[in-house]
């Protein structure tokens, strides 16, 4: 028989992916695959607009709750976990739909794609290296040996993680970019969304995640280590209400700056996900949704 292709339900933040997805999985007999990086988090609940059990109305959902805030999100680590699950999911005649916003994410599950490894030796080196030269002379290292990839680069942790990659395989971390080539068969489906109604529904949930106890969600965290999280620190609304806790902000002006940041957040999206042709755009208030996209999923 037929692989059935792996669903992806893509789009930006504030979309109504999860609820996509869910409606889908209801309809074509499936189990969702969260790909969104800050969902993987234990009690980082309210601020990642974590879909609830309520919400999820009986659907299977994979790696929810998988980690610990002062752990490193891994985006090799998810293209194993969501593969074999995808494959278990299919071996059990049910349907596979990934979905969330973390575009790399989505593509390690999708596309042929190749990680390098990590040597803990050689980035503590560079580390050390980028602290006493600064970012600038990292940078220009970096361009003698693979200059596709400073030219690209400009935050300080990706560059020496590139630097780490040339050292480590003996190859320009350029060359590991991803090809727009399915693994196995897929449908992406994605999200278009008007985007001033965009801009106002990101104000209003962001409003809405404030009196749901967002400041307290991100005061318990920071007990738990939140600061000592490398990934988990820098999701939005936890860095700006971290502040709050700080004393050098207020409960309105964090609240403003997480809009902001989720307003930007997700047009970095939309420009990712508009990049690959291979996605199938609907519309996010479409009445017939559901039933068009499960027609596109057969």
């Amino acid at each position: 028989m037929r692989t059935p292709p792996v669903i992806a339900v893509v789009g930006p933040t504030g979309s109504g992916k999860s609820d996509l997805a869910v409606s889908l999985a209801l309809r074509l007999g499936g189990e969702v695959i969260n790909a969104d990086a800050m969902q993987f988090y234990r009690g980082m609940d309210i601020g990642t607009a974590k879909i609830t059990a309520a919400e999820r109305r009986g659907v299977p959902h994979h790696l929810l709750d998988t980690l610990d805030i002062t752990q490193e999100a891994s985006v090799s680590d998810f293209q194993v976990q969501a593969r074999e699950l995808i494959a278990d999911i299919h071996g059990r005649g049910r349907r596979a739909i990934l979905a969330g916003g973390s575009g790399l994410y989505v593509r390690a599950a999708l596309d042929v794609l190749e990680f390098p490894g990590t040597d803990p030796a050689v980035r503590t080196r560079l580390e050390a290296e980028l602290a006493a030269r600064g970012s600038s002379a990292m940078l220009e290292k970096l361009r003698a040996v693979d200059p596709v990839s400073a030219g690209r680069l400009s935050d300080a942790r990706r560059i020496i993680r590139a630097l780490e990659v040339h050292e480590f395989t003996g190859r320009p971390f350029s060359s590991f970019m991803p090809r727009r080539e399915y693994f196995q068969p897929a449908v992406q489906v994605g999200l278009e969304v008007d985007r001033v109604l965009l801009r106002e529904r990101l104000a209003t949930r962001v409003h809405a995640m404030v009196d749901r106890g967002l400041l307290e969600e991100v005061r318990r965290l920071d007990a738990l280590g939140l600061r000592n999280g490398k990934t988990a620190s820098r999701a939005l609304g936890y860095s700006q209400f971290l502040k709050v806790i700080d004393g050098v902000a207020t409960v309105e002006h964090a609240a403003e700056e997480t809009i902001v940041a989720t307003r930007q957040f997700a047009r970095r999206q939309l420009t990712w996900f508009r990049a690959d042709p291979r996605i199938q755009w609907m519309g996010w208030q479409d009445p017939d949704l559901v039933e068009k996209a499960a027609a596109r999923c057969i």
